[in-house]
């Protein structure tokens, strides 16, 4: 289909009034299923047009508030957004599809670390001073794994991870066995 912009004929999608980097039909047909049962309340304007939206926000690093019309009011956009990284759907979405992909044989699991250089920004390593002010974490509710971590070594900034017993620090300079 294709809409006629001045004297340029543009392609775009019919369903939505928008195109390039929306869900496709079939991707659509593939995630719905996957999406969580709606809860009580006011019906949405359409949970496609939402994840489209969020998508197009991703996607372009845009501030909310410039997110186009066509997806509806950025509040709401944000709203199901936030509410879903609160409540855990991304990951469990995410598990989905990729169990999909791999009973299709469409993923290779192949893990390739380069820790030539691994650095963590300066702001990586604090929390706020006084987190108890702080109403929820920037990433929600759920909490990063116990294996997952930053922390200081001798004044040195280091990521450390567990690999089965042992522990490996990184510091920028070294890889040290703990």
């Amino acid at each position: 289909m294709f809409l006629k912009v001045g004297s340029f004929l543009v392609p775009c999608r019919n369903d939505l009034g928008v195109g390039r980097g929306d869900l496709s039909d079939e991707q659509w047909a593939v995630l719905e299923p996957l999406l969580p049962v709606a809860a009580l309340g006011r019906p949405s304007l359409g949970r496609r047009k939402l994840i489209d939206g969020i998508r197009w926000r991703v996607r372009t690093g845009a501030p909310w508030r410039d997110l186009p019309s066509a997806y509806g009011p950025w509040q709401t956009v944000y709203g199901l957004f936030r509410r879903w990284q609160r409540n855990g759907t991304w990951p469990v979405l995410l598990t989905g599809l990729q169990a999909q992909a791999d009973a299709a044989g469409l993923i290779t699991w192949e893990v390739n670390v380069d820790s030539t250089i691994c650095r963590a920004h300066q702001h990586a390593a604090g929390a706020r001073r006084d987190s108890p002010a702080q109403k929820e974490p920037p990433g929600g509710v759920h909490t990063e794994p116990d294996d997952h971590g930053l922390g200081r070594r001798a004044g040195a900034m280091t990521m450390c991870w567990r690999d089965g017993h042992r522990a490996v620090v990184l510091d920028g300079r070294e890889e040290v066995d703990l």
